[in-house]
């Protein structure tokens, strides 16, 4: 119902939609860039891509998976203006070759920041939003076999990073 609302032109409905889901914009944003001042620019690029084109959306139940994708496209975007150098991957290697021992400190949102921007989006796509390889592949424009290495050699590298908090001692009870 508010969707429907929003399409139609509703402020009101429209800034209920982004109470309820700026949040998790937010939260896809951060972890897409591990910077919380670009992930709130980047959010409110998106809800303004959703002001201007929510009346081209067919179906008000199809609001969730359009939001997502328009979240992602905002991002690509903004990847593809950053992004000078096209061998990040190789970049980020050397970068995390100096960080091997991996300090116990070291959370998610570091670990993720290490990874290169198109590995990072699919594993955050595939764990923090739950979607399928299929989804991801059609959210990204990149072939099946692409989107599982990424997310496996994604999920590989994560689980070097953060070795350190499986080899520390679990706390004794008393």
């Amino acid at each position: 119902m508010i969707v429907s609302l929003a399409r139609s032109g509703d402020r009101s409905a429209f800034a209920e939609l982004v109470r309820r889901r700026q949040s998790s914009i937010r939260n896809l944003m951060r972890r897409c860039c591990s910077d919380t001042n670009l992930a709130d620019d980047l959010a409110q690029q998106v809800f303004l891509q959703v002001w201007l084109k929510i009346h081209t959306l067919k179906q008000a139940n199809a609001f969730s998976a359009w939001l997502r994708r328009l979240a992602i496209s905002v991002w690509l975007k903004h990847q593809r203006k950053k992004d000078v150098l096209r061998s990040a991957d190789e970049l980020a290697e050397v970068e995390l070759a100096q960080h091997d021992s991996t300090s116990v400190g070291m959370d998610l949102d570091r670990a993720l920041a290490a990874l290169s921007n198109t590995v990072r989006l699919c594993v955050v796509l595939s764990y923090e939003e739950g979607l399928s390889h299929t989804e991801i592949t059609k959210l990204m424009d990149l072939p099946l076999g692409t989107v599982k290495s990424h997310i496996l050699r994604g999920t590989t590298r994560l689980r070097q990073i953060l070795s350190a908090y499986s080899d520390q001692p679990s706390p004794e009870k008393s």
